[in-house]
């Protein structure tokens, strides 16, 4: 479906926990506990304190973002509305759709962020600039 991306298209998802005495499991399916296949995962690690990471938008990139350990909130602008959601329990991921702005501050300490892509890397799929990326809202539809 091709719409206006906005910030109310993306929300955080309760994924499956499975309790047990000698440890937590989550556990991700494609299209089932989450709305995409997953072509790529990273994570980001050791992010020095005060740094930022993201500054970036995706034209067609959907993902979902997790704290697999410690916290720490995602900016989400959408050229015209902004939140922030904190992130601080692995069970719980931010699906963020393609043609929105995001910026991730506010790291704890030992912090991990783990991001799974529904596409392999692209450089042509980002815009980095946030000028650029409001002219580019403003002129295009993303497809959700």
């Amino acid at each position: 479906m091709i719409i206006k991306s906005s910030i109310y298209n993306c929300c955080v998802i309760e994924l499956n926990k499975v309790h047990n005495r000698s440890g937590n499991l989550t556990s991700l399916e494609d299209n089932m506990d989450i709305p995409f296949d997953v072509k790529r995962l990273y994570y980001l690690y050791d992010v020095p304190g005060g740094a930022e990471r993201g500054g970036h938008a995706h034209k067609e990139l959907h993902q979902l973002i997790v704290a697999a350990s410690g916290c720490f909130d995602v900016v989400l602008d959408d050229g015209k509305n902004k939140k922030v959601v904190e992130l601080n329990r692995p069970y719980y991921g931010l699906y963020v759709v393609p043609g929105i702005w995001r910026e991730l501050i506010n790291f704890s300490s030992g912090a991990i962020c783990l991001v799974l892509a529904s596409e392999k890397y692209n450089v042509d799929d980002y815009i980095r600039d946030y000028n650029e990326y409001i002219k580019y809202s403003n002129e295009n539809s993303f497809t959700i």
